[in-house]
């Protein structure tokens, strides 16, 4: 059994502060196939959102769409801009990473920062070298010389010098060892956000990203079906590590979830009474990456029957 999704009204919209995207009704087909379903979001600034799904939810539709990408019905505001028919002014203020790095290979890195100056009109060249000086990528280098890794530093380089409002991430270390991983999201706290820009992230890696995160939303199969602070989140959702003997009692209080963990049973519980559910067993606070799991669970799924029944 799955959460049960919440309100269309977003937690999210209840921090105060201008309102960053406001999406009622979102919607985007490719054919037959619904990739985003009438989706009502609000994210004020100063928040960072982590976008989570299993691959083909609508992820990456529904981030195309907040950056004039990809068309769509409903309404979407971004900034305050239209992102079809004011995608102009709205890029000047957003930045944007995707998974593959689209930085010509053939460039050098000093000629990318002239190239960056000359063309945006709110990219700092003192601020991206600043960035650059705590890398080993040097003025002379082509990007076709660089790693995977120095390449992302090198983006991400670039877009912190840009004094973006929205800062979107799609999937940025996919591919990266965990040093870079870490050393990635600890620049961009450090040397980024501020409190006042927003940053979007999507990443299957959640469990590196949870501790950074001050909302969450999951999305599967083009719906959200979760959309909570992390505060709400942890108030809402415990765990239970409970032993055989008591877990007919522990069941009785309607658990979303179970599963095992070295012969004990782990039960999730949605705003459960903690102080009886302690008299069990052991409370934990759930991982994003579990309460994920527990979600995106597949006990509701249709069997694709295209391959013949089941033995």
């Amino acid at each position: 059994m799955n959460p049960e999704t919440r309100e269309a009204t977003p937690a999210v919209s209840e921090t105060t502060g201008n309102v960053v995207i406001r999406a009622r009704g979102l919607r985007k087909n490719y054919g037959s196939k619904v990739a985003v379903d009438n989706i009502d979001l609000d994210i004020p600034e100063g928040r960072i959102v982590g976008l989570v799904g299993p691959n083909g939810a609508g992820k990456t539709t529904a981030l195309k769409a907040l950056l004039g990408l990809a068309g769509f019905s409903g309404d979407l505001k971004v900034l305050g801009y239209h992102p079809l028919n004011e995608r102009d002014e709205l890029m000047q203020h957003v930045a944007f990473i995707a998974d593959v790095a689209t930085l010509p290979r053939w460039i050098r890195v000093k000629q990318l920062l002239a190239l960056m100056q000359s063309t945006h009109p709110r990219f700092s060249l003192e601020q991206c070298k600043k960035h650059l000086r705590q890398t080993k990528i040097k003025p002379h280098d082509k990007v076709k010389s660089l790693s995977k890794g120095m390449v992302v530093q090198l983006h991400l380089a670039l877009v912190m010098a840009i004094d973006a409002k929205l800062l979107v991430l799609d999937e940025p270390t996919l591919g990266l060892d965990i040093i870079f991983r870490k050393q990635f999201y600890q620049h961009l706290l450090e040397e980024y956000f501020d409190g006042e820009r927003t940053i979007i992230i999507t990443t299957h890696q959640i469990e590196e990203v949870e501790h950074i995160l001050s909302d969450l939303l999951f999305i599967r199969d083009g719906q959200i079906i979760l959309n909570s602070s992390m505060d709400d989140v942890q108030q809402r959702y415990v765990e239970l590590m409970v032993s055989n003997e008591n877990l007919a009692a522990a069941k009785g209080f309607g658990p979303i979830h179970e599963r095992h963990v070295f012969g004990r049973h782990v039960l999730l519980f949605e705003d459960a009474d903690r102080d009886q559910l302690r008299q069990l067993g052991e409370l934990h606070t759930p991982s994003v990456a579990d309460l994920f799991v527990a979600t995106m669970g597949n006990d509701d799924q249709p069997i694709n029957t295209a391959y013949g029944e089941a033995a």
